[in-house]
């Protein structure tokens, strides 16, 4: 998709204009949102922006301060600088929003033009985080002073006229000031190359509100420049995916880092008259996909990496991706829709595209059962449909280097009823250390944290050469199985052999078997199978454990003549900062041995 100087020159020059046919059909904004505010498929939304936009009036307009901003150098801590930047752009998503749905309203308007004039007032759109003393403040470009840039620019020209002719100037000036001369000028960053969710989000949103602010004659040769900057990050977003499609990240970093790849792409094709499209691509296509294969059923997903355990989705961007790739993108359950107020700032592109990219059409109850293996992630997923219900069952192999990577070679978990009974504990309260040299010491990140055994005392490292092999994997109507090789994700010296494999049987109630099979040098000084769950389980008998949600249960069967077991309540900060209750199940060889076998079962049954 590239294109280079005079190419990129040329297409700009013939490009259309920034219009309001973009969003709706024939340009006539007033009548879509007329329209939209009597439509019963959207009336949840609708009503979730409505009550937010009260909660709002009702509560005062926060300023972010300097002292909240030094607490992350002082502290790590980013949290309190956090809640504050997000509700204002909560405030000013929701007043937008509310002033397109209702233009007749005074009241809106006045609480959008302040919430635009106060984001326009702040002295950096960027993260404390993402600051730092070698490059200055001024030039610096992080997701949040990317994504609000991209806002502004599309509030601008969707109210239109309707802004004061002073604000619709300064959100010009100040996206020029803060994005576009930064991006053209004083690069090259470190996310320009990023082979993660960084570059489609911040490039992204730097090339729609180019697209969207840069549409006189005068401005091709500016536009053709960004253009090809950012055409050159998604090629580096892309190439951390594989050729099936799956994002390491996890599924809420593919809504994050795609939605913006294809809310700019949108913009590109449109303006571009259809010349420049990256949607033909195959691995853009495969990329498309990825959503529908990691449910577990009803809202649990396979939350590897810093993902979090129940998902919903963004119905606009999943309806388009099913219209654009009909017959391989399903189209999205509506009852797995995002609402507007679980995204800590209610971000405005998805949003927006929430009401202007919905069908109209009756959606499905669920995502259809389906065994999907991930080849380059080796992720393994099997949503199974019985009379009994719904369950899931997912497992990894892959590499201890993975963008948001946690050492979890061998992990994998168990769902039923859209509930978890073997978990993945997600992502963390973000941090300074977080990401720093501690990041392991944190449960949810560390092997520690995962259904992965503990290796005569040693834990998983983190490294690209601390690796998995595929040994074998098969799937059809009644089992699915997997074999790992995971020894190279030990530093254990005379750890020779660690194969992994299991055995997921589909039926009415399905049943895990789990063989781990070790060889070592000499028999370890110990060795502890460690599985992770957020339900405290019942120890019924020698042999069986029970973990029970409601009234289906899974049973853990094991042999007690050669392992004890230890079951430990402990307690983690979860990404929203609050304390989780979680437990390990542990299992201790008696007697390991040089050659050593152990086996376990997992039997769903109903309680």
């Amino acid at each position: 998709m590239m294109q280079h100087d005079g190419e990129m020159l040329k297409l700009a020059e013939d490009m259309t204009a920034p219009r309001l046919e973009f969003y709706y059909s024939g340009g006539d904004g007033a009548a879509f949102w007329e329209a939209l505010r009597h439509r019963p498929d959207v009336a949840p939304d609708v009503a979730e922006i409505k009550a937010e936009g009260e909660r709002l009036l009702a509560s005062p307009a926060a300023e972010l301060t300097y002292s909240l901003f030094s607490l992350f150098e002082a502290r790590g801590s980013r949290l309190e600088y956090e809640r504050v930047y997000f509700e204002k752009r909560r405030r000013l998503n929701t007043f937008a929003l509310l002033s397109l749905l209702e233009p007749e309203s005074e009241v809106y308007k006045t609480a959008l033009l302040d919430a635009l004039w106060s984001v326009c007032s702040e002295f950096t759109w960027c993260l404390p985080a993402h600051v730092d003393a070698e490059r200055p403040v001024s030039e610096t470009i992080d997701l949040f002073s990317a994504e609000t840039g991209f806002a502004l620019a599309e509030i601008r020209l969707l109210l239109g006229d309707r802004l004061p002719g002073l604000l619709r100037i300064r959100i010009a000036e100040l996206v020029d000031e803060r994005l576009f001369g930064p991006f053209l000028e004083k690069g090259p960053f470190a996310w320009e190359e990023a082979e993660h969710n960084w570059a489609a989000v911040c490039a992204g949103s730097i090339g729609s509100a180019a697209l969207l602010l840069l549409g006189e004659a005068e401005d091709r040769a500016r536009l053709a420049r960004i253009l090809e900057k950012t055409e050159r990050c998604m090629s580096f977003y892309l190439k951390g995916f594989g050729e099936d499609g799956a994002c390491p990240e996890g599924l809420g970093y593919w809504n994050y880092g795609f939605g913006y790849f294809a809310y700019y792409a949108d913009l590109l094709l449109q303006r571009s008259r259809g010349k420049l499209d990256w949607f033909r691509r195959d691995k853009v296509r495969r990329i498309a996909g990825f959503q529908q294969k990691c449910f577990l059923g009803g809202a649990a997903v396979a939350n590897f990496s810093d993902a979090l355990p129940q998902a919903s989705i963004q119905l606009g961007l999943s309806c388009y991706l099913a219209r654009r790739y009909a017959g391989e993108v399903a189209p999205p359950p509506a009852a797995l829709r995002a609402d507007y107020r679980a995204d800590h700032c209610s971000r405005w592109a998805p949003t927006l595209r929430n009401l202007i990219w919905r069908d109209r059409a009756a959606s499905p109850a669920d995502w259809e059962a389906g065994d999907f293996y991930l080849q380059d992630a080796s992720w393994l997923i099997s949503r199974f449909s019985s009379g009994a219900g719904t369950f899931g069952f997912a497992a990894k192999g892959g590499h201890n280097a993975e963008p948001h990577n946690h050492n979890d070679l061998g992990q994998f978990m168990l769902a039923g009823g859209g509930e978890f009974f073997l978990s993945d504990l997600g992502c963390g309260e973000y941090t300074r250390d977080y990401f720093g040299e501690g990041r392991y010491a944190y449960d949810c990140n560390g092997s520690q944290g995962h259904s992965v055994p503990i290796i005569d005392g040693v834990l998983q490292s983190p490294g690209r050469n601390k690796t998995a092999a595929v040994l074998e994997q098969e799937a059809d109507k009644d089992e699915c199985r997997l074999a790992l090789e995971l020894s190279g994700a030990y530093e254990c010296k005379e750890l020779r052999s660690f194969r992994r494999t299991w055995v997921w049987r589909k039926s009415e109630l399905p049943t895990l078997s789990l063989q781990d099979d070790f060889r070592f040098a000499e028999a370890p000084g110990s060795l502890t199978e460690r599985f992770v769950s957020l339900i405290k389980p019942v120890n019924s008998e020698p042999g069986r454990l029970l973990l029970k949600r409601g009234d289906l249960a899974v049973e853990l069967l094991y042999d007690y003549r050669w392992l004890r077991s230890e079951i430990t309540e402990r307690n983690y900060r979860n990404h929203f900062g609050e304390e989780t209750t979680w437990y390990t199940l542990d299992f201790h060889a008696l007697w390991p041995e040089a050659s050593y076998g152990v086996g376990f079962l997992f039997k769903f049954v109903k309680s």
